[in-house]
């Protein structure tokens, strides 16, 4: 049985990927991307990397929104690092987001990831995984 909640999206990406990971996906009639394994210097991009950029897209645009809400600029800035760990048919990646804000004291920004963490789709869908965590920080670090 479907979902009921598809009955009414706000909106719908479909994307194909039908030639495996040393190809392309796409969005029909849109974005084409030229894929490859992260274990081999082929062009194109993974999906490692498009998980992290999705994730950090979305962080960000919250954290947007959160410092409108807030009568604030924005000034704030999400790195996101995907690591791919594990062995053949127990592959897992581990996602880490770093969430930079300027302009505010630390415990202001703790409560801005906070709410971006619980607001952020992509990181809502990742957060109960075990994999992923999120920090608050001053500057970027590795």
């Amino acid at each position: 049985m479907q979902d009921e909640r598809w009955n009414h999206p706000l909106y719908t990406a479909t994307a194909i990927n039908d030639e495996g990971l040393e190809g392309h996906a796409y969005i029909p009639g849109g974005l084409k991307v030229q894929t490859s394994s992260p274990m081999n210097d082929h062009p194109g991009t993974n999906p490692e990397q498009l998980l992290g950029l999705s994730l950090s897209t979305c962080l960000e645009a919250t954290l947007e929104a959160v410092e409108k809400e807030h009568g604030l600029p924005h000034t704030g800035a999400v790195r996101v690092k995907v690591a791919f760990i594990g062995a053949r048919a127990e592959y897992q990646f581990l996602v880490h987001a770093q969430v930079m804000v300027k302009g505010v004291d630390f415990d202001t920004a703790k409560a801005f990831t906070n709410e971006i963490e619980n607001r952020c789709p992509v990181s809502k869908l990742l957060k109960n995984s075990g994999n992923y965590t999120i920090e608050t920080v001053t500057d970027f670090k590795d």
